[in-house]
């Protein structure tokens, strides 16, 4: 990134990614929205969208990442930082569909003001077609559970828990189900610990839940995270509930602290919905469709799910010391 502008507008963050400014941008000025500015999957997924926007800085344009300060009203904030980049005379917007109650009006306002839309992250094809955006950069959510699902349960696992910290967002709720049809595939039994918002990416909130739940139901054998750092609280509640090496831990995501889990066997496994290729992609592709009308004829483009376990663990590390997984 050559130059960052950050303004506290709101309680919203804007960055600015690249050396675009609106005086003296002639080309793309795109917007996106992503995660919160410590969200470690949303650091990798802004990476991506800062090396795309180096290419739209050489062609005369700037791209904004737009980000909630937390997700305690994530999809009425959500919603305002569309809007946010409306008013700020975007003539591209990125944008998951967290919350599609609290979100779909805003999308449907970049729709209606002719400004081109990719829907990334959360939401679909289904979203995509829904708002008519031009394409679906990202996983499917309920895939990635089933993944997951079928990874402990294949593993031997009788007994899985999802632990939601994020109840009511939709791809959350979708990780949940998914996880449970994976165990159900080979006969295991599901569960699920609903948090509060204030829990998610909280390590001591969830690891002081989860041993709580194994306190109560130590025939858990698995469980599974629906971001980043529940995992690494995950871990801590195996260990205080002194049930290490019994419940196969496996979560959507992952970090460095992550992988050096999995690579110790304090976890089973991550999947993989590689966020640095949702953000480059979905930036390249508005890009291109803004300043020579090129299109993607696949228009529900897929980063995921993969599987990272011991197996792949040392390659993954090596692309995540360079920041890009």
């Amino acid at each position: 990134m050559k130059k960052s502008i950050i303004a506290a507008v709101a309680g919203i963050t804007l960055a600015a990614i690249g050396m675009g400014t609106a005086a003296e941008a002639a080309g793309a000025k795109i917007f996106v929205i992503g995660g919160k500015p410590d969200d470690p999957f949303w650091g990798i997924v802004k990476r991506g969208a800062e090396d795309a926007a180096k290419v739209v800085e050489a062609q005369g344009g700037s791209v904004t990442w737009l980000g909630p300060q937390n997700y305690d009203n994530l999809g009425v904030d959500a919603a305002e930082l569309i809007r946010q980049a409306i008013a700020q005379g975007a003539t591209g917007v990125v944008g998951p569909d967290w919350v599609p109650d609290a979100m779909d009006p805003a999308f449907k306002a970049v729709v209606d003001k002719k400004i081109p839309l990719v829907v990334y992250n959360a939401g679909g094809i289904q979203a995509a077609d829904r708002l008519g955006a031009l394409n679906y950069v990202g996983a499917i959510d309920y895939n990635a559970g089933v993944a997951g699902g079928e990874y402990v349960s294949k593993a031997g696992a009788k007994h899985g828990v999802c632990i939601n910290s994020l109840p009511g967002a939709k791809n959350i709720e979708d990780y949940c189900s998914g996880f449970k049809e994976g165990l159900a595939k080979n006969g295991a039994s599901y569960d699920v610990i609903p948090l509060p918002a204030t829990a998610e990416g909280n390590v001591a909130a969830v690891a002081e839940a989860f041993k709580a739940y194994l306190t109560t139901h130590p025939n858990t054998d698995a469980a599974f995270t629906t971001a980043n750092l529940d995992a690494i609280g995950a871990a801590q509640g195996i260990a205080a509930a002194k049930m290490d090496g019994k419940v196969k831990l496996c979560g959507i995501n992952f970090d460095e602290g992550i992988l050096n889990q999995i690579k110790s066997g304090k976890q089973a496994c991550a999947i993989d919905q590689q966020g640095y290729q949702q953000g480059f992609y979905a930036v390249s592709i508005l890009n291109g469709y803004i300043n020579y009308g090129l299109t993607i004829a696949t228009r529900e483009i897929l980063t995921g799910p993969g599987v990272v376990d011991s197996k792949t663990i040392d390659a993954t590390m090596a692309g995540a010391k360079q920041g890009t997984r």
